[in-house]
């Protein structure tokens, strides 16, 4: 497994991870099989989603936002509560088909980091499952 970090510098922002996720496929050596990306954060998620327009990152924030706000009055005290639950509509972990050693994304896919409850330092970690 490899594990890289990521340091936030907002509250919520989407963060593109794909390269770094590439890499780590590209370094396991493993020509077939799947990726995983695990988020092993509460506050945190990851999602696949369009990675040409940085307009899509910004809509799914925005729409986030209204749909969960912030400084409701949720039970949850830490002040954190809406972080929790976007990080559960995100959700933590995503697989990607691994062929020939490449991600198998569609034409405009990327995956998205999703910090809810930042700044932070991040761990993002890799799972690659096949054979050489």
């Amino acid at each position: 497994m490899e594990r890289f970090s990521i340091q936030t510098d907002q509250r919520e922002t989407v963060v593109d991870i794909t390269g770094k996720v590439r890499d780590a496929v590209k370094s396991s050596g493993i020509r077939e099989g799947i990726c995983i990306v695990y988020i092993p954060h509460t506050t945190a998620g990851v999602t696949i989603n369009e990675n040409a327009d940085p307009s899509v990152k910004a809509d799914i924030r925005s729409v986030l936002m209204k749909l969960v706000p912030e400084g409701r009055q949720y039970r949850h005290l830490e002040g954190n509560a809406d972080s929790h639950v976007k990080a559960t509509m995100t959700g933590s972990s995503v697989s990607v088909i691994v062929e020939s050693g490449v991600l198998q994304l569609g034409t405009w896919q990327g995956i998205q980091f999703c910090e809810f409850d930042g700044p932070r330092t991040r761990q993002v970690w890799v799972k690659i499952l096949g054979a050489v």
